[in-house]
Parts: C-alpha cells; structure tokens; sequence
C-alpha cells in the first residue's frame, strides 16, 4: 500500500500548484465517483452560470445598472466561492483529503489516462476546467465594467488597504 501512496502524494504535491483553485476540491463523495467518472459514466456538469460565461465572457447585454452586475457577480461567486479581492489565506498549504483520495483511487486504476482519454472523461475535465476559468474571467469583467460605470461593491473590487497602499 506504502508503494500506491507515495507516488500519488508525490504526484499531489508537484501538481497541486497548477491546478490550485480552478475546480472546487474533491469530496470524499467525488473520491467515491472517481472509476465511473473515469469512464465517463458520471459526468460532472458545468453550472448554467459557468455556461454562460463560456458562451461570451465579455457580454454587456442588460448590464446598465449596477443592480444587474451584483446579481451576476453573487451568481458566479456562489459557484466560484470568494474571488481574490475578499478571499483570506493564512499562506499556509493544507492536504486536502479529497485530492489525495482521488490520487490512490486514480494509482489503482491500470492505463487510466489511456482509459480517461478514450472514454471522454478527459475531455470532459477539460471542458469543466475550461468553464471554471471562463467564469473566473467573466466575474472579473463584470467588476472592471462596475468599475468604470462607477458601482459601488461589490459591484465592483473591494477596495482594502494593505502596507498602507490602497488597491
């Protein structure tokens, strides 16, 4: 067992940084899910907010008042979670459970890239990952477009003061 979970720890702590805060981490539910997503049965799905977003990241149609740009922004925020101007880290890397559940399940499974790729379930990561960005991108247009039409937050970056410099 030694044998599976060392390389799988290696294999998170080397990846972890690329694909940090994209997707929300696993729970030990999608650590359950892993060999049917694997091929393909169980197919996460990609959020009507992150749809939309994908579709055109940068569309101003029915955004003329600051009410309209909050309402989108809580959407994207509630799939999202915290975005950069609010969001707290101690600086502290943490394991998460999850990730490194999926990484032994995932060690167990023979030829699983050659498996994912054939099935479609990389594909399909692919395109979550892809929406996950693509909504990360349309909540920081909304919050330029606030901005600049002068919106008040959170229609907008939060303003902090940090070092004693404003952002």
């Amino acid at each position: 067992m030694i044998r599976l979970t060392a390389p799988a720890l290696l294999l998170l702590v080397v990846t972890a940084p690329a694909a940090a805060q994209v997707v929300p981490d696993p729970t030990m539910e999608d650590v359950a899910k892993t060999p049917l997503r694997d091929l393909n049965i169980d197919k996460r799905d990609i959020p009507p907010a992150l749809q939309q977003a994908v579709t055109d990241p940068y569309a101003t149609a029915g955004l003329g008042k600051c009410g309209a740009l909050v309402s989108e922004i809580a959407a994207l925020d509630t799939v999202l979670g915290a975005d950069y101007d609010i969001a707290t880290d101690d600086g502290k890397r943490k394991l998460n459970e999850g990730r490194i559940g999926e990484s032994i399940v995932g060690a167990i499974i023979p030829f699983r890239g050659v498996l994912r790729e054939v099935t479609g379930a990389a594909s399909s990561d692919r395109a979550l990952t892809a929406a996950y960005t693509a909504g990360m991108v349309r909540r920081a247009f909304l919050k330029g477009w606030g901005m600049g039409r002068g919106c008040a937050y959170p229609a907008r970056p939060k303003v902090t003061v940090a070092a004693g410099r404003k952002k």
